[in-house]
């Protein structure tokens, strides 16, 4: 039974793998089919990437020392280093040229803070991935959101460490808030959720990832946003 049940999570954790790639490859390639912008085309990966915890749930191993949701991340820790200017060998660099070309101007390091707050989110919560989902969704949608509508209608400028718009924000809080919504009311056909109190914490969870999305540093609100996301989630969920 348990070998059935460790080739199962195999096949999944294979499925998320290609997933993943295909998500690289079709990102990087938009640039020249769509003349999408590097900026919109990392945008794009991180909205397809950030609907990986609606997977999680299929896995029936999910603690150590067989995490698989653990597994599913982990490696793009080192896979997203390699493709910066920061890798110890051009060789695999120059075979993650796509992958290369959609990291963040000014700081390459946005795509490993990404993977690696993922990677924490899966260690600590593979069997919860609505609270995964809460500290990923804002940096998904959220975070996306804020980049499109902040570029195009941001008219009421501002900047703590970086520019940012009122607008932007306002799109941060409202893609976040929605997004973590839908996902509750996903997560609660396959857990016992309250999704009244959840709300609550959806709020909460909007408003702390749209502050922290405008007081981050250029690429560490892939850091900041999700683990605070998280945090904030379990606090005023009362840690369900």
């Amino acid at each position: 039974m348990l070998d059935d049940k460790i080739f199962l999570n195999i096949m999944l954790l294979a499925a998320c793998y290609a997933y993943v790639i295909a998500v690289i490859v079709a990102s990087s390639r938009m640039t020249k089919l769509f003349r999408f912008s590097s900026k919109h085309s990392r945008k794009f990966l991180h909205i397809m990437i950030g609907n990986l915890p609606f997977i999680i749930p299929f896995f029936t191993l999910n603690s150590l020392p067989l995490n698989f949701p653990f597994f599913v991340a982990a490696p793009f820790i080192l896979v997203t280093f390699l493709a910066t200017p920061y890798s110890p060998t051009r060789t695999l660099g120059e075979r993650l040229k796509g992958l290369t070309g959609i990291t963040e101007k000014g700081h390459h390091l946005g795509l490993v803070y990404y993977a690696v707050s993922y990677t924490l989110l899966a260690l600590f919560f593979a069997s919860k991935p609505y609270i995964i989902a809460a500290g990923v969704l804002p940096m998904a949608y959220g975070d996306a959101s804020a980049a499109i509508i902040g570029e195009k209608y941001g008219k009421t400028q501002y900047r703590v460490f970086t520019k940012k718009s009122l607008e932007g924000s306002a799109a941060m809080f409202l893609a976040s808030f929605l997004s973590i919504e839908a996902s509750l009311l996903l997560f609660s056909t396959l857990y016992v959720l309250p999704l009244f109190t959840l709300t609550t914490a959806a709020l909460a969870v909007a408003i702390v990832a749209t502050i922290a999305e405008a007081l981050s540093p250029l690429g560490v609100d892939n850091i900041t946003v999700p683990l605070l996301g998280a945090s904030v989630f379990l606090i005023f969920s009362g840690g369900i």
